[in-house]
């Protein structure tokens, strides 16, 4: 992969030649629809942190941060100059607090909020080019392959209905007698109500598709391939099977849909996606930053750093296969616990390219109360909902939560301080008996009072005073 600087980048014209955008509306993803459907999800900053406020409780800086970058996106796309357009870019962000207090949450839910394409990267994965190591230039790949999922997941949604009609079609003709209107209508409609589900049939669909079927897949229990293998680098290569038509459907039907996909419209919807929207969350910056005073320091570590500039800063990476994608408008994230070293140390010229810096709050005892409580998606609602599957009606009563909470504040205090991860920990421990035994509570209403939390809290304070520490 190549890298060329930035300067360079602003030689190059963003937009792609007439010659490169596919005409046919039916059979192509539109960017202009995907772009619409992103920037109709722009929200105002106020309602960001609102929607985040559902999911992650506190840290209000960290919120609002990310929210003013996602309403710039939309702002600059309301700009009529678009050579000013052209200038303006990302206010990149360094989040700075300890682990577990919902740094790559707040960034995840985010991307989420617009569904644009967003890729989680731990910098302690990448050396400086010359060493064993992943090259940084790799985070674009990831990305790219997140665009690119996200475009054919458009594309594939708008064709779905065609792909199905054509698919019944296909089945049709393999099994009414005749061609006439009536009977075709007759077979139809038991094709539809399922009464032919059990039918089996020959049909033929691409080698790619069919490399796609598991044999030890429950639904394809049964499915025959008594063809001939063809070479599987060969395309338009076609592949004989046989099976039962509820499975035969499924497979025809994803065939048919991805012969209406144009691969090379999806590629280039994934280029602008990944450079208008991309969103690219760096965790553990801290880890590749060496202390001012520490002359032993990893050298790799202040190489990486240097690498990362380019790539944050704006500038044209070549992927492995050909594809060029400009990092000028994708938004970087950095985060780190920053415990051994300061922010201050990391090179000034990384520093210079993460302007907004927000500073995350190590949890307290009520918010880890809250943590319980509030998030629509709470761990006690996660494990209420598992054990309802099984009949088992699971309850906790407040001053329960309360020292759950007070709980996990006192064993962060006591051994390494994990955050919201630690609460995970101990609702596990609490609910473990519980969940082992559910069959036996099938029917039943269980519920966990102070009583039963602090029966429990004796064996998670023995496990802290073992020298081991193997249970939390």
């Amino acid at each position: 992969m190549l890298v060329r600087c930035a300067v360079a980048r602003r030689l190059v014209s963003r937009r792609w030649s007439s010659t490169e955008v596919m005409q046919e509306a039916a059979t192509t993803t539109d960017y202009v629809d995907l772009e619409k459907e992103i920037m109709a999800r722009a929200l105002i900053p106020r309602d960001v942190v609102t929607e985040l406020d559902k999911y992650i409780i506190g840290q209000d800086g960290a919120k609002r941060a990310v929210a003013i970058s996602l309403r710039n996106r939309w702002r600059r796309t309301m700009i009529a100059d678009k050579a000013l357009q052209d200038d303006i870019h990302p206010k990149n962000i360094l989040m700075v607090g300890p682990t577990g207090v919902g740094k790559t949450e707040i960034s995840r839910r985010m991307a989420k909020l617009t569904d644009a394409p967003f890729v989680k990267v731990e910098a302690t994965k990448y050396t400086e080019v010359g060493f064993k190591g992943r090259d940084v230039d790799s985070i674009m790949e990831d990305l790219f392959s997140a665009s690119v999922q996200r475009a054919k997941k458009i594309a594939k949604d708008k064709q779905q209905d065609r792909a199905r009609e054509s698919a019944i079609q296909i089945i049709l003709t393999k099994i009414a007698p005749d061609n006439s209107p009536a009977t075709i209508e007759k077979y139809r409609k038991l094709l539809l109500d399922g009464e032919l589900d059990d039918k089996v049939i020959d049909f033929t669909v691409s080698v790619e598709d069919a490399k796609k079927v598991k044999m030890d897949d429950e639904k394809m229990q049964g499915l025959i391939i008594f063809s001939e293998m063809k070479p599987k680098d060969e395309k338009g290569k076609t592949k004989k099977m046989t099976a039962k038509i509820k499975e035969a459907r499924e497979l025809i039907e994803n065939d048919e849909l991805d012969k209406l996909i144009d691969t090379k419209q999806i590629q280039l919807d994934a280029v602008k996606l990944a450079e208008n929207h991309g969103v690219v969350f760096i965790d553990e910056i801290d880890k590749v930053v060496a202390p001012a005073n520490n002359k032993n320091a990893d050298t790799s570590g202040e190489g990486v750093q240097q690498d990362l500039l380019p790539l944050i800063e704006g500038c044209v990476v070549t992927l492995k296969d050909g594809t060029s994608i400009h990092t000028d408008n994708v938004l970087f994230i950095c985060s780190g616990a920053f415990h051994v070293v300061k922010p201050s140390e990391m090179i000034a010229e990384l520093q210079g390219r993460l302007p907004v810096r927000v500073e995350l709050q190590a949890l307290t005892e009520k918010d880890f109360y809250r943590i319980l409580t509030e998030p629509i998606y709470s761990i006690i609602r996660q494990n209420q909902e598992l054990l309802k599957t099984e009949g088992v009606d699971l309850i906790f009563t407040d001053p329960a939560l309360r020292r759950i909470a007070a709980l996990t504040k006192s064993i962060n205090g006591e051994m390494q301080n994990i955050g919201a991860r630690r609460l995970v920990t101990v609702v596990e421990k609490i609910v473990e008996d519980i969940s082992f035994e559910a069959e036996d509570y099938n029917g039943k209403t269980v519920t966990i009072d102070v009583d039963y939390v602090e029966k429990k809290i004796s064996e998670i304070r023995k496990s802290i005073s073992d020298p081991m520490k193997t249970i939390l």
